[in-house]
């Protein structure tokens, strides 16, 4: 998957084994007659302000901001016209989908409604959707579409938005430091079922609240088509961010010859992001600390002239090795007498 960033394209493919400033900012999608442009608030204050308590983008507010020191600093609204014919829900995603947010989060649950959302941001690509549902035929219907963006969180009570409540505990944390998994929510109540069950919910592709060891949990962290949410996150992170930082080098050097120097400042600020992505937790280190990452840049000499004269770098790479969590354990023990 590729996403340009002004000048600059980065592409990143996840190779499995044989800040944004918003990156952890979430969006809620309602409806509004006459609609709602999009706007951010620093508080639920400030969200009671243009939705009453009644309304279920306050309901979705609340659930965001009762996580507490774990919630988002900032959280954005923005509404679909309620007169349907008037703006569909993918013409509003379409005009909110450059705006600083990363999260997306739906006051409808209608499957209709969750798929054309879903399908709008797989197809963007630079952000993610977390949907809710109560009934599993629905999960089915999702599954289905083998989304790579979207987290279907699966409860038997959903008007409390549990998905929102998971993004305001998570979603702000430093990009790469924590697993979406064994995350505890206020104003959940976890699900009593038995492990078959849960195995059937984690099957369809849904997550879902659970107790373990005595602690209310999130009982995976993942997205429809079983990746790992954080992975999904650090991918979007490091991809956007090595973009904004080679751009903001062109914006601000007088010009970034095609020279050996000039090769090199693109190739440093590429490894300024590998390394803050290490230090956030997303890549993994060697036996002694160092970061398991690195980059190939093509000297100019064995660049082809034609890009050099249309004054076009394409021979620079990089990759690095996900750190990764640890969701399961098996320990063996011996007794001895």
């Amino acid at each position: 998957m590729a996403k340009g960033s002004g000048d600059v394209t980065v592409t990143i493919d996840i190779q499995k084994p044989v800040g944004r400033l918003g990156f952890g900012k979430p969006l809620i999608l309602g409806t509004k007659a006459g609609g709602f442009e999009y706007k951010e608030y620093l508080s639920l204050t400030a969200v009671k302000v243009d939705f009453n308590t009644t309304t279920e983008e306050y309901k979705a507010a609340a659930s965001i901001f009762a996580q507490g020191d774990n919630a988002p600093a900032v959280i954005a609204i923005t509404c679909r016209d309620s007169t349907a014919s008037k703006e569909t829900i993918a013409e509003r995603i379409d005009k909110v989908i450059e705006k600083d947010w990363y999260f997306l989060i739906s006051t409808s649950a209608l499957i209709a409604d969750v798929t054309v959302i879903a399908d709008a941001i797989e197809l963007d690509g630079t952000h993610q959707f977390f949907a809710r549902s109560s009934t599993k035929d629905d999960l089915s219907t999702i599954l289905a579409k083998k989304y790579t963006k979207t987290t279907v969180f699966y409860h038997a009570t959903i008007t409390n938005y549990p998905e929102a409540t998971l993004i305001g505990a998570a979603g702000s944390a430093p990009v790469g430091s924590i697993t979406w998994k064994f995350k505890t929510l206020k104003g959940i109540t976890p699900m009593d079922i038995s492990a078959s069950e849960l195995a059937s919910i984690h099957a369809l592709g849904a997550i879902t609240y659970v107790t373990k060891a005595g602690d209310d949990v999130t009982s995976e962290g993942k997205v429809v088509s079983g990746e790992y949410i954080d992975i999904i996150h650090a991918k979007d992170y490091v991809q956007f961010s090595i973009g904004y930082e080679v751009q903001k080098l062109f914006n601000n050097a007088p010009k970034v010859p095609y020279t050996a120097a000039g090769i090199a400042q693109i190739e440093s600020a590429v490894k300024t992001v590998l390394q803050r992505a290490h230090n956030q937790g997303m890549i993994a280190s060697d036996k002694d600390g160092i970061g398991l990452y690195g980059t190939t840049f093509k000297p100019r000499e064995d660049v082809d002239p034609a890009d050099r004269a249309a004054r076009t770098y394409n021979d620079g790479s990089f990759f690095f090795e996900l750190a990764g969590a640890i969701h399961e354990t098996r320990i063996k023990g011996v007794i001895k007498y």
